[in-house]
């Protein structure tokens, strides 16, 4: 498996992470909810605004014969009067590659990156019925920091964070 940090020349790629991005909320939040709560427009859209580089990336893991299974999509968040902090805001593994460690180097690559930014804070938010990433960031020390309905489809969410050490892998 191999880590490719997209640009805004791979529209392919940008529009196949916009279709996982979709069949992501299709799988925690069910057809309907899911399928209707962004247009592909939107979501390609909301890839391509992450790919300045400097606040944020998005990266995606390949096989061995170069074909996408998976990406993540991770920025630097800084609110007004609080410390700045490593948002993760969306991972995808295709079902085929799943249980290879293919998350797994996806959490550690953003990671590394937030660490790269001097961030000393990462979360994630996500559906309380995502078990799998939950199961995923609760092995790596991510613990359940806040709980609130979701504004667009009511459902419960979780914010997962943990402190970052500030030595690297």
């Amino acid at each position: 498996m191999h880590l490719r940090v997209l640009t805004p020349l791979d529209t392919a790629d940008i529009d196949l992470v916009a279709q996982r991005m979709r069949a992501t909320l299709v799988e925690v939040e069910g057809e309907a909810a899911g399928g209707g709560m962004y247009s592909m427009d939107w979501l390609r859209d909301r890839v391509r605004w992450h790919l300045d580089g400097r606040a944020a990336e998005v990266v995606v893991i390949t096989d061995d014969d170069g074909g996408v299974i998976g990406h993540t999509i991770y920025r630097r968040e800084a609110p007004d009067g609080a410390l700045p902090f490593g948002l993760i805001s969306t991972t995808y593994v295709t079902p085929e590659a799943r249980r290879l460690g293919a998350a797994q180097r996806l959490l550690a690559r953003a990671e590394d990156w937030f660490r790269a930014q001097g961030l000393q804070m990462a979360c994630t938010w996500t559906s309380s019925t995502n078990t799998p990433l939950i199961a995923l960031y609760g092995r790596n020390g991510y613990l359940e920091a806040e709980r609130g309905p979701n504004g667009v489809t009511g459902t419960m969410m979780v914010r997962l964070a943990r402190s970052l050490p500030i030595t690297s892998r």
